[in-house]
């Protein structure tokens, strides 16, 4: 403990002192908030949408099987499954359970969470899964059996750590964990990759790769692509750059690209999309761009890149997937989706429309098989339109797999976009979403606006009855600092530009109330991790435009941010509190830093997770215990399990989402 910062100590994760801290603070405000009739009906509504047993079942197609996790009331940890085609085709297929993760957490008395299998291609018996306790980010590995449903006697096994592992082949796998002191980057993650055999202690597994401290993580993966078989190393030098090098009989060799591309290569060709502009073999590509080579000829020091896409003002990539022979590209026109289909020939790359999305929608594609085949399932929605999945096969027909039911009655509910002006000048675009009637009325504004993230249209059922239902309108906003006009939109607002965050945020709440959409008294905000330090930011900097606040599993200590957790790993991103300079830029706005007895302060709520193993849950501690101490009015609820997300399963969820939902509408109406 130090003069400077009394509240060190709830650092303390799980200290007596730091938890019976917590119990008190979450009494206070559940005595509050969860006391009235109405906060029971609205955590029963959102429940409902949680464990509907209409909702799509998302799959993944492997082989013959389309692979799906499922929670509902009766399994909320969930069922690990899967089907056939012919089955997900019908209004009611068989399911094939795999793994009941409610019934091994019984049996083991364990609060398993599941975090996800890596499965052995191409024969898809083998898999590697993840569960974690409580749902933080560190995880158990355990070889399962997708055949006889059973984790494999005296299979690969790793404890709990922030792992990180992938198949060579049926007798070796790529591992990163914790192979004891020194061998985690200052982030927590694997510093280390090893090939570990099948039958051999973890100790004896053979060191691949190596990275430094500071590194963000390493890892290695197999390409088990017929006659593409390939091996490769990434090193994460910080958060937007990687050094890749192709591991071959002879050693390592690095990939003669810039560190700042995004990298993949498929089959016989390799794409690169650069963050910033590169010029190379003679020609100038701008930041956003994808790139197609063929892989062997850029190895034998061919330069001669096709551009695939070339981004505008108004248009950036997305993101891109394989099928066997075609290449889909996602694009986002002033943040609504585009998707087309590119084609390699002899005369080069064809290009051709893949179909349309709803209007002020998102079309996503979730899923290829490009092993085998050119399907594609693609998920289609909007703010009132409920998701359609689709699946079709590149140059035939497209067929609607399955529609989820409406949550909400959308009928008389407009779907807008306009642009805020940003004090540069920016314009900065912002979805409006409201029932007929609703000017002037309670509104919830939200945002992210960092790690290139974008915010396009989706339909949540959740929102649609716990808000616009009630009357209340439903604003997000595109701000810098996101990828939805891509690199470039993203590094305008990095490190000392990163006031330019909270000046988009701001000017779009400020344009809010300038058209009538609401009052800065009936304007609530809510968001959470980086969207958390953002709601710090908007309370510390400009109380006087919000109503209420919902600050979620937040960062507001960018003093100590770096100490803590994965903390080290988003310095890219912010910048580095130990350099001064960089100190000087971060010191303006960070939360716990800048909050004052002086000045007065909209309502707010604050929401972690004691499982949260990524984003410290000190920083809403801290930040709470200063208010208090201040003479604030501060509410508080820390969830005991639900890692980052803040909740383990769909009722932790609900009450969750409840809480906040009563907390702004209690205060905004």
């Amino acid at each position: 403990m130090t003069v400077e910062d009394p509240y060190l100590w709830l650092e303390d994760v799980t200290g007596d002192e730091a938890l019976e801290w917590v119990r008190s603070r979450n009494a206070e405000t559940l005595d509050v908030l969860t006391a009235g009739e109405r906060f029971g009906q609205l955590r029963d509504t959102i429940r409902e949408v949680l464990d509907a047993g209409g909702r799509i079942p998302y799959v993944t197609r492997r082989g013959p099987h389309l692979y799906n996790f499922w929670q509902d009331a009766e399994h909320p940890r969930g069922l690990w499954r899967r089907t056939t085609l012919e089955q997900y085709r019908t209004a009611e297929p068989s399911w094939e359970t795999l793994l009941d993760v409610d019934a091994l957490a019984a049996a083991e008395d364990e609060n398993w969470v599941w975090k996800g299998a890596a499965v052995l291609r191409p024969g898809h018996r083998l898999g590697l899964v993840q569960l974690s306790r409580g749902g933080a980010d560190a995880t158990v590995v355990r070889e399962f059996d997708l055949d006889a449903h059973e984790f494999v006697p005296d299979g690969y096994f790793l404890p709990e750590a922030k792992n990180r592992v992938g198949w060579i082949g049926e007798d070796r796998v790529y591992v990163g964990t914790d192979f004891g002191p020194g061998t985690l980057t200052t982030s927590g993650y694997p510093r280390l990759v090893k090939e570990w055999r099948r039958g051999t202690p973890l100790e004896a597994a053979v060191t691949v790769f190596e990275g430094k401290p500071d590194d963000v993580a390493v890892m290695a993966y197999h390409d088990p692509t017929e006659g593409f078989e390939r091996d490769f190393v990434h090193r994460s030098l910080d958060f937007y750059r990687t050094e890749v090098f192709e591991r071959t009989p002879s050693g390592l060799t690095k990939l003669d690209v810039p560190d700042d591309v995004d990298v993949s290569v498929h089959r016989e060709w390799l794409l690169v999309q650069p963050r910033t502009a590169w010029t190379v073999g003679g020609t100038e590509h701008p930041a956003g761009s994808l790139l197609a080579i063929r892989y062997a000829a850029f190895q034998s020091g061919d330069r001669a890149f096709t551009a695939l896409f070339t981004p505008d003002a108004h248009t950036s990539l997305d993101y891109h997937a394989w099928t066997r022979n075609h290449l889909l590209l996602a694009t986002l026109h002033d943040v609504k989706s585009e998707l087309r289909v590119l084609t390699p020939g002899p005369d080069g790359w064809a290009e051709a429309e893949l179909g349309g999305a709803p209007e002020f929608g998102n079309a996503e594609i979730v899923d290829t098989e490009p092993d085998v085949d050119d399907e594609y399932l693609v998920d289609s929605s909007s703010y009132v339109q409920p998701s359609t999945l689709s699946r079709g096969v590149v140059g035939g027909d497209v067929e609607v797999l399955k529609q989820a039911p409406a949550f909400f009655d959308a009928s008389g509910i407009e779907v807008s976009q306009h642009f805020a002006t940003s004090e540069d000048g920016t314009k900065i675009p912002y979805f409006v979403v409201r029932p007929s009637g609703a000017e002037g009325g309670p509104t919830l504004l939200t945002g992210y606006g960092g790690f290139e993230v974008s915010l396009t249209p989706a339909y949540s059922g959740g929102v649609g009855r716990a808000w616009l239902s009630r009357g209340g309108t439903y604003v997000v906003a595109n701000i810098r600092g996101g990828g939805e006009y891509g690199p470039e939109w993203h590094a305008q607002a990095v490190k000392a530009d990163r006031h330019k965050v909270y000046e988009d945020f701001s000017a779009v709440a400020r344009d809010l109330v300038a058209r009538g959409v609401t009052t800065a008294a009936r304007l609530g905000i809510q968001g959470g991790s980086n969207g958390g330090l953002l709601m710090g930011v908007m309370l510390t900097r400009y109380p006087e435009l919000f109503g209420a606040i919902v600050c979620q599993v937040p960062l507001l200590d960018m003093k100590r941010y770096h100490l803590l957790l994965a903390g080290a790993s988003w310095m890219a991103e912010w910048g580095d509190p130990d350099v001064p300079a960089e100190w000087e830029s971060i010191a303006k706005y960070s939360p716990y830093q800048n909050v004052s007895a002086d000045r007065a302060y909209p309502p707010i709520l604050f929401v972690t997770s004691t499982r949260d193993d990524r984003v410290h849950p000190g920083h809403a501690r801290k930040m709470v215990a200063r208010m208090r101490e201040q003479g604030h009015r501060v509410e508080y609820f820390e969830n005991i399990e639900g890692g980052h997300g803040a909740a383990a399963d769909n009722e932790q969820l609900a009450f969750r989402s409840a809480v906040a939902y009563e907390f702004l509408w209690s205060k905004l109406t």
